[in-house]
């Protein structure tokens, strides 16, 4: 079975503070880490070996897989210093160079598609989908029978509206580690990193053939805004476990929501597209569209299109009104 390559070494910038103290990969969405969602599609399609590129924080997600997925193969490679996804690659080459063929998936990838045509295809084939504002991925252009002829990572003139989504099967991995090593040799940087997309372009140039295959959905889960997105999508598209309102005295549950083991939860409104962690204490509160990590406590407060992380706390205040005519009262400063 094919090998499958996730690196997950970067930093996460763009979702701080959560990723203060936890990598990227294990910020929660929809009840699960990201990595989780990665990882169990790939398991339910066969997989089995599995190699993470890590670096910040990296002892972190070799805990958590370790931890939570015993039964499955897995390597870990540390890249430091942190270069781009190119240089992430070839960190894992004594994992690769001798593969017939490798899977890559990029490590805050959540996408559906066909794995099985993905994983059986005889030719080098990337998952893309159609984005409104392609300058800001990887893009690819093809020809008129759908071949891949460029690829060019965050154009400032997009000639195509596919966009790389991170998902790559490559049947010649010995070219791919060579052309990386021509992106160092030759100091080739985008945006100062040796990125992935220029060395499939220096396969391209090699004479490698690349196809497409288009995902159905993909969900980013860069940043706060489209994180959330994500997990009201996913929560709304798979079948997560349904809790019901008799668990949690005088509370009522707004479909749908994902709630994890042990909370306690009292006299509160959640949802639509809430995630909350295992052990969390929500008393006397208003939630919706909104991820809230184990171990947090929350009382009296009104939160939405937020996300709260681990072993937070947070609490508000109840008033107690008696109101006359024509009154004016800003409760906001």
């Amino acid at each position: 079975m094919i090998k499958v390559l996730i690196p997950v070494a970067g930093i996460g910038s763009r979702l701080r503070p959560h990723t203060h103290t936890q990598p990227k990969a294990l910020v929660p969405v929809a009840g699960k880490p990201i990595i989780a969602h990665i990882v169990d599609r790939l398991i339910e399609n066969g997989i089995s070996e599995f190699v993470f590129v890590v670096g910040y924080l990296g002892d972190k997600i070799e805990t958590y897989i370790t931890s939570q997925y015993p039964h499955i193969q897995a390597h870990f490679v540390v890249q430091e210093p942190r270069e781009g996804s190119g240089h992430a690659i070839l960190r894992a080459a004594s994992h690769i160079e001798n593969e017939q063929e490798v899977l890559i998936v990029l490590g805050d990838t959540i996408a559906s598609l066909d794995w099985k045509a993905l994983i059986e295809s005889k030719e080098t084939i990337l998952g893309v989908k159609k984005v409104d504002t392609p300058s800001l991925f990887g893009v690819a252009e093809t020809d008129s029978q759908g071949i891949i002829k460029k690829l060019v990572e965050k154009p400032k003139i997009p000639k195509s509206n596919l966009a790389l989504v991170g998902i790559y099967k490559i049947i010649n991995p010995q070219l791919l580690l060579t052309s990386i090593q021509y992106l160092i040799d030759n100091n080739i940087r985008t945006q100062n990193e040796y990125h992935l997309t220029d060395a499939l372009m220096r396969m391209v140039e090699e004479g490698e053939k690349m196809v497409l295959i288009q995902v159905d959905n993909w969900y980013d889960c860069g940043r706060k805004e489209t994180l959330l997105a994500a997990n009201a999508i996913l929560l709304q598209h798979y079948d997560y476990h349904k809790p019901t309102s008799h668990r949690f005295p005088n509370t009522i549950i707004i479909p749908p929501v994902s709630i994890g083991a042990d909370c306690q939860i009292e006299s509160s409104i959640l949802g639509p597209n809430v995630a909350i962690g295992e052990r969390a204490i929500i008393k006397n509160s208003i939630v919706n569209n909104t991820i809230i990590g184990s171990f947090s406590e929350l009382q009296n407060v009104v939160l939405q299109s937020s996300i709260i992380g681990n072993d937070s706390t947070l609490q508000g205040a109840f008033q107690s009104l008696n109101i006359g005519d024509s009154a004016e009262i800003n409760l906001g400063k």
